[in-house]
Formats: structure tokens, C-alpha cells, sequence
């Protein structure tokens, strides 16, 4: 691909979960597998797409009975998920089609590109290492003491760590959470529609971009 001509956006954050990998599936069984060995009521996967999104402590909060959050049992609940999710992360999940080539063609355009997830940070790396090999230098999940998406406060981080300038990029997520990111982040946002919410969910938060293919994507950010 030609990289003489300079393109719309010079980075890209980009959302893991629904944006470059398709994780649905591991994290709703893993919740369901806490949710039965408890006895409580199990969930379909199409209500885990509005469960997902702010972290896995608000995913299980979501996933559990009302009586049960905020308590002791609530706690051991989020610890038995992230023990169980840890063995079971890769079972289902798989990057979405087109998007490893994608990554491919922004870096040979010269497109300085990064992720940034509410997964905690020591998890992000190597999940994005399985599926991406090589592909991204920085990988930026939850931190201690950094408040989560959409909070601008990790992607102040992130901006401060690739060296990048707000008005050249562009945060890439398919859900409300990631485009309230972009916009309490001063960064133009850009909804997916492959992931886990709705057009009308994206364009009602105000993203500025609807890719619905990764090449709407690629010509999104090259400016094609």
C-alpha cells in the first residue's frame, strides 16, 4: 500500500472486546458457569452484549442477582469469574474477520496504532499477543489507581505514552462506553458495527464515524 499520502487519522486506540476480538461467548459462559454453580438464574448471550463494556466488576454486578451485589457474596462471585474466565478466555474466542489484515494495512500506511480496554492491564497484553501477534506496541487495559473507560484519564495515558496528539486521532469501539470516551477524551470516535451494540446506540452518543466492514474502517481513518 502507498504511504506517500498522509492519512486522515496518524493513530488509532482501539477497543478490544467487540472491536478487534470477539469475546462474547468466553465471558458469558464464564459468568453463567458462577451464576449456576450458585443456583442463580442464567443469562441468554444477547443480554451479555448490554453486560459488557464497563469492566469485568460491573459485568458480574450485572450478571448476578440484585440481592446478592455490593455483598461478601457479590465479591466471591467476581473472584470465582475471573479464576474461571482465566481457564476458559480462549475457548471461544477469535479475532473478527478482516480485522488482523486491517491492522496490517494501517501499519504499512504508517498509522500509529494501540489498544485500550477495560480488561485489567496484566491480562490485555498477552490476550492481544495470542490473537494479534506482533501487531500492536502498546496494549493499555486497567491500571491501579487509573479509573476506567470512559474516564479520559487512561486515554490521556495512553495518548502521552504513543507520543500522539488528540486532533490525529482516532478511538475506534462499538458501544456507548467507547464512543463517551472519545468525546470526554477530545478524540473523534469512530462505532463498529460488527461488535456487541447497535447503529442506533453509536449514532445516538454522537460518534462521528459508523464503520460497518473493516474496509469502511480503512477508509475511514486513510481518508479514501
Amino acid at each position: 500500500m502507498p504511504t506517500t499520502d498522509k492519512p486522515r487519522f496518524s493513530n488509532v486506540i482501539f477497543d478490544l472486546d467487540g472491536t478487534l476480538l470477539d469475546t462474547l461467548a468466553d465471558l458469558a459462559d464464564s459468568c453463567n458457569h458462577v451464576c449456576a454453580s450458585h443456583g442463580w438464574p442464567t443469562h441468554d448471550y444477547s443480554a451479555y452484549c448490554y453486560f459488557v463494556g464497563n469492566g469485568a466488576a460491573k459485568l458480574v454486578e450485572r450478571a448476578i442477582p440484585e440481592s446478592v451485589r455490593g455483598t461478601q457474596l457479590g465479591q466471591k462471585a467476581l473472584d470465582e469469574f475471573l479464576v474461571y474466565y482465566e481457564q476458559h478466555k480462549a475457548d471461544k474466542t477469535c479475532p473478527y474477520a478482516g480485522m488482523p489484515e486491517l491492522v496490517d494495512k494501517l501499519k504499512q500506511a504508517g498509522v500509529n496504532v494501540a489498544v485500550l480496554t477495560n480488561k485489567p492491564d496484566a491480562a490485555a497484553g498477552p490476550v492481544m499477543e495470542q490473537y494479534y501477534p506482533g501487531m500492536f506496541r502498546l496494549v493499555q487495559g486497567g491500571l491501579p489507581g487509573v479509573p476506567l473507560k470512559p474516564d479520559p484519564a487512561p486515554v490521556h495515558k495512553l495518548l502521552e505514552r504513543m507520543g500522539a496528539r488528540k486532533e490525529n486521532t482516532l478511538f475506534v469501539g462499538d458501544s456507548n462506553v467507547d464512543i463517551q470516551t472519545a468525546r470526554n477524551s477530545g478524540l473523534a470516535g469512530c462505532g463498529v458495527l460488527w461488535g456487541f451494540r447497535s447503529r442506533q446506540e453509536l449514532e445516538g452518543e454522537g460518534a462521528d464515524y459508523i464503520a460497518a466492514t473493516p474496509g469502511d474502517l480503512l477508509n475511514i481513518i486513510l481518508g479514501a
